[in-house]
């Protein structure tokens, strides 16, 4: 891991869902996040790579960036996700990296590459995230 989880992050669970499909994040560098889920009890029934565990990594490493991005107390939310998918991945780990497209005050936009483990790609993902301001407590 070259950039380590920042310490004003929730819990060293990345989710539920995350869990259970595998997903780890090895560097969390807000410029190029990398996450890395095995293709192995998440296949489709075919034996390839299922596309929603290839979306579900994608949003997952995205609204991570997105995050990061917002800061402590921010909140992102998720509003758009495209995924092309270009190989078929059978075995192994594949490997995702998330570049930002831009990152405003509201709207954040990040590109997602999925590789195999011969670095072949096998997906590619756009996510756009909503950027919630830290929610202050509510008055009486």
């Amino acid at each position: 891991m070259t950039t380590p989880r920042p310490d004003w992050l929730p819990s060293a669970s990345q989710g539920p869902l995350d869990d259970k499909l595998g997903i780890q994040i090895v560097d969390f560098d807000p410029d190029r996040l990398v996450a890395t889920m095995p293709v192995a009890g998440n296949e489709q029934p075919f034996g390839l790579l299922h596309g929603g565990a290839t979306c579900a990594l994608a949003e997952s490493i995205g609204s991570w960036a997105a995050i990061l991005h917002a800061g402590p107390g921010g909140d992102v939310v998720g509003i758009e996700l495209n995924a092309s998918y270009l190989r078929a991945a059978r075995s192994g780990v594949v490997t995702a990296v998330c570049t930002p497209v831009r990152r405003g005050r509201t709207l954040a936009t990040y590109l997602i590459q999925v590789s195999d483990e011969a670095g072949r790609p096998t997906a590619s993902a756009r996510l756009t995230c909503l950027i919630r301001p830290a929610r202050t407590p509510r008055q009486p």
